[in-house]
């Protein structure tokens, strides 16, 4: 009798693994209506036949992430408001938000992760499905959070393989640079014209792709990491920026808030950059028009004329960029929300004593600035 209960046992315990196995793979794609609506903000200026700057802040949400398909019809539909406006041209320079790539972590998940109202909530849903690749992005989890680390770990080569494809398609349909926001990856480096990643720790990445298609150069990593993701993602530290040639003339970028220290917009003017793309990220509700909490750094900048709570963020990021103000610069932040985690700013351009910003209010913004 002790023998055909364990048996039992052992068949019931077999069937539900079985069950789960099954489950684990099943990824159904529910039916979704994406907001589409676009407003155009223009910073004053006519073509002159030198190109221009085009901010693309989006507003995008869990769903558009369900599949690559899905949010690149999303990012297209806005490109192509700008092209039908006459704004895209051989030497525009499109310029996407931070994060914008990071989040592909998301795709190709269940239903019900994408309908959680928490982003807690999400992510046992994530582990639930993915319970060996979770395990594996663990042993290999760098810095202080390491599920925050494994979560994007445990996709890394095929969220490299999603964003060249999706920003690279993108650049070649529409003829465009295109500065592709940012994607946190484990040592993100380009080997024969393919993104690829590493066992090493994570850093947030941005690249810059041609009107072809191609990548330029390698990828931009952040020299100074911030609040919330320090704990989890590697500074790149005092180093030179890349410079990358466009038919537009030469082009940095500075992540986040790589734009808030003195020392990076110095080193812009030592390399002789002509033109700036700031993807930037601003996380919290209400947090836009709330005082600056200053750097939030070990050791914090001490050549910066501007004290925590001196000035609400909105202002922090526009000062804090005057430094670069000779240059023409697209500062670019993501919008929607993710879950109960919800993205603000308002993206602006900047030359000399040309100054542009978008407005408020729901759906995307396109900003322009004619060089």
């Amino acid at each position: 009798m002790r023998k055909i209960l364990m048996s039992v046992v052992a068949l019931l315990c077999l069937a539900a693994l079985t069950t789960y196995a099954l489950w684990t793979t099943q990824r159904p794609v529910g039916h979704y209506l994406s907001d589409l609506r676009v407003t155009f903000e223009g910073v004053d200026g006519v073509p002159a036949g030198r190109g221009n700057l085009l901010g693309v802040q989006p507003e995008l949400f869990p769903a558009d992430y369900q599949s690559v398909e899905r949010l690149r019809l999303k990012l297209a539909g806005y490109l192509q408001h700008a092209q039908d406006a006459g704004l895209l041209n051989g030497k525009t320079i499109v310029v996407l938000p931070e994060h914008i790539g990071t989040w592909l972590w998301a795709v190709g998940e269940k239903n019900e992760f994408y309908q959680a109202a928490q982003r807690r909530d999400a992510e046992q849903w994530l582990a639930a499905s993915n319970p060996l690749d979770l395990l594996a992005g663990l042993v290999q989890a760098h810095g202080d959070d390491r599920f925050a680390d494994a979560y994007l770990r445990m996709k890394a080569a095929r969220m490299a393989d999603q964003y060249q494809q999706l920003f690279g398609g993108l650049a070649k349909q529409f003829g465009v640079t295109l500065v592709a926001g940012s994607i946190i990856l484990p040592k993100p480096s380009v080997a024969d014209g393919r993104l690829q990643t590493d066992s090493g720790p994570l850093y947030n990445a941005s690249v810059v792709f041609a009107t072809d298609g191609s990548i330029l150069g390698q990828p931009q990593l952040q020299h100074f990491t911030s609040h919330p993701t320090r704990r989890y993602v590697q500074s790149l530290g005092d180093a030179p920026f890349n410079v990358f040639d466009t038919p537009a003339g030469k082009l940095a970028v500075l992540i986040g808030t790589d734009s808030w220290h003195p020392a990076s917009h110095a080193q812009l003017r030592q390399q002789d950059v002509q033109l700036l793309a700031v993807p930037a990220s601003v996380l919290g509700r209400g947090r836009w028009s709330s005082p600056w909490r200053g750097f939030r750094i070990s050791p914090a900048p001490t050549d910066v004329a501007l004290s925590p709570r001196e000035v609400s963020e909105a202002h922090a990021w526009q000062r804090l960029n005057e430094a670069s103000a000779s240059l023409a610069s697209m500062t670019v932040f993501m919008g929607g929300h993710f879950w109960n985690q919800f993205y603000e700013g308002q993206s602006f351009a900047r030359q000399r004593e040309r100054f542009g910003q978008v407005g408020d209010g729901r759906g995307a913004r396109l900003i322009n600035l004619w060089l």
